[in-house]
């Protein structure tokens, strides 16, 4: 039996199990006998998405490009949020109500959370922006790893930093799901635009399984099981329209930015 996870935008989870339920009687009706009866939710997220019978999982770009070079790219999905372009989406940079006339640069020598430094929308994505504002390689005074974008949101709600950059579909999911995980807070900037979680497979994933699976994709894109998780569209993307990820690393270390510091 394959292995399928929809870690990444989990704000409501019985949307994603409904969603994934419908998948994988898609699958099965188009011949994938080992779809697996149920998503997994693994801890090891970069271990699963290595596990040699993976069938679908969305990592986050950084990932993709950094550390998982054998998996195979299925595609991504559009959605309809607001910071969205096509497949492409971005980030916003949420502070605190009292901060709403500030812009980036007055953020210098304050604290920032976010949740992992393999993040490409809290960590990576703004560690560029902020990358020319830098002095001596160093903007905040103090960034701290939350675990979490909702966690990272609660940092700043209590005034235990100052600014987060959050993925837009995550606050859209946030504001259907959990609007209270958004009180007081307003958003002062925003990312560059990259391309979306990825979708990916095993590298050991057959061709004929792989068409399969973006088929699967493309019309379950349509289907209103879909619109809650706020999917319109599912697109294939190449691997290399993610290496602007890359460049906006080696833009940060240009600048001698290569970490954010961390508490």
């Amino acid at each position: 039996m394959m292995l399928m996870s929809l870690p990444m935008y989990a704000v409501s989870v019985p949307d994603v199990e409904a969603f994934a339920g419908v998948l994988r009687e898609k699958l099965k009706r188009a011949g994938l006998i080992a779809t697996p009866q149920s998503l997994s939710w693994p801890q090891n997220l970069l271990m699963h998405w290595q596990q040699p019978d993976l069938l679908l999982s969305q990592t986050c770009g950084f990932p993709l490009v950094e550390s998982l070079p054998d998996v195979q790219l299925v595609g991504t999905f559009s959605y309809r949020a607001p910071g969205c372009d096509g497949y492409r989406y971005r980030s916003f940079l949420l502070a605190r109500d009292e901060d709403a006339k500030l812009h980036l640069p007055d953020f210098r020598h304050r604290r920032l959370a976010f949740n992992s430094t393999d993040s490409q929308s809290g960590y990576n994505s703004l560690r560029a922006l902020v990358a020319p504002l830098a002095q001596a390689g160093k903007f905040f005074s103090q960034a701290t790893a939350t675990g979490s974008h909702r966690e990272s949101l609660h940092y700043v709600q209590q005034n235990r930093a100052d600014l987060a950059a959050i993925d837009c579909v995550t606050l859209a999911l946030l504001h259907r799901h959990d609007p209270s995980a958004l009180s007081g807070l307003v958003i002062i900037g925003q990312t560059a635009a990259v391309p979306g979680l990825p979708l990916i497979t095993s590298s050991q994933t057959s061709p004929e399984h792989l068409s399969i699976l973006r088929q699967a994709l493309h019309e379950i894109a349509h289907e209103p099981v879909a619109k809650p998780l706020l999917i319109e569209e599912f697109s294939e993307v190449p691997r290399q329209a993610y290496s602007v990820i890359t460049l906006m690393k080696n833009i940060a270390q240009e600048f001698g930015v290569r970490e954010l510091t961390t508490s």
